[in-house]
Parts: C-alpha cells; structure tokens; sequence
C-alpha cells in the first residue's frame, strides 16, 4: 500500500505532471512565469488549492453524488453524479475565495503580484482536472489526497523551473520570430519531455 503511494506521488509529481503531462493549466503558467517570487507564491496556492479540493471532492462525491451513494439516507437507487462538474468548481471557488483572501490580509506584495491570476485559480483546467481524474481513476481516499497533493508540487515545480529559466532567457538571442511566447512554448516542450524521462524511477 505504501508503494503504491509513493508511485502515485512520484508519478503526479513528474512523469504525470497535470501541467507538462496534460497541459492542463498553461494559461497562468505561462503568464506567471515571468517573476519568479510570482511564481513560488502562485505555486503554493496551487499546492494548496489541489490537496484541499481534491480529497473534500472525493467525500461529496462518494457520499452525495455517486450512483447508490445516498444508501445512508435510504435513497439506494439516487444517481446525482451528473452534477459532478458544477460541484466540483463551487467546492473549489470556495477554496480559492478563502485563500485570496488570507493571502491578501498577510502578504499584500504577493496579492498585487498575483493580480488577476489568483481568483482564476478557480477557472484553472488543471485544479478541475486532477478532481474529474480522480473520480475516472476510481482512487480510494487516501490515494485522491496524495494524488492532489503530488499534482499541486508538481505544477509548482514546473513553474518555479519556468520563471527561473525565463529569468535566463532575458540575457539570451534568439532568432528573430521566437522572441516572447514562442521561445516560452519551446522550453514548455523541452521541460515537458525532460519530466517524463523520470518514467524509469522504480519505487518498488
């Protein structure tokens, strides 16, 4: 049981990675990544959001939505999973207003830095994604906590790397038409083939 949890964190974390894996939740990765300080505070957010939603996710579903989930009640035939996705963003718009709001009462440098980024944690593909992967996975409980948890330090973890390489970028010369986004998107693809050469870890 222990290592097939740390397989499922290794695997979240590198040759899994919600972001450089699935591309899911480029759009903030790609706009926050150009400070570094922007970066680590965005990415403990994720961090945070991820080992939050996921686990009170998986109780909401197995307990409220679930086929033959409203057994405890007597409702043994109740099918409410079709509301999976509306629940599953209130439950971490929820999370996400909670943590703008800490963040911008104990680190206002950080709020301003985030701007706009940081209540789009909420419509961020990649804290939705890991939820929907965890209900097709049919993951136990503690595997859905580790699975979000590896997903969240995965996601930062790419874009600390970003920031820091487009930190180096600055001084670079690229050719003419791969200056900005399109060197970004080169160094994503580069990134995205360097995490997955983690495939040959054995936890085993």
């Amino acid at each position: 049981m222990t290592e097939n949890l740390i397989s499922l964190f290794v695997n979240s974390v590198f040759t899994g990675n919600i972001l450089l894996a699935y591309f899911l939740g480029m759009c903030s990765f790609i706009a926050v990544s150009k400070n570094i300080n922007t970066a680590v505070g965005l990415g403990f957010a994720v961090v945070f959001v991820l080992s939050v939603t996921t686990p009170l996710n998986w109780l909401i579903y197995h307990f409220l939505l679930a086929p033959g989930a409203l057994d405890w009640i007597g409702l043994p035939g109740a099918d409410l999973s079709f509301l999976k996705f509306i629940t599953f963003i209130a439950v971490i718009a929820a999370v996400v207003q909670a943590i703008e709001i800490l963040i911008d009462r104990f680190s206002a440098a950080l709020y301003a830095g985030l701007g706009v980024f940081l209540p789009l944690i909420a419509v961020n593909c990649a804290i939705l994604g890991v939820s929907l992967f965890m209900v097709e996975r049919n993951q136990t409980f503690m595997e859905s906590l580790i699975f979000g948890f590896g997903s969240g330090v995965g996601w930062m973890m790419a874009i600390v790397s970003m920031a820091a390489i487009r930190l180096k970028l600055r001084y670079a010369n690229p050719p003419e038409g791969l200056e900005g986004y399109g060197l970004t998107m080169i160094v994503a693809g580069l990134m995205a083939m360097s995490f997955m050469l983690f495939s040959g870890i054995s936890t085993g």
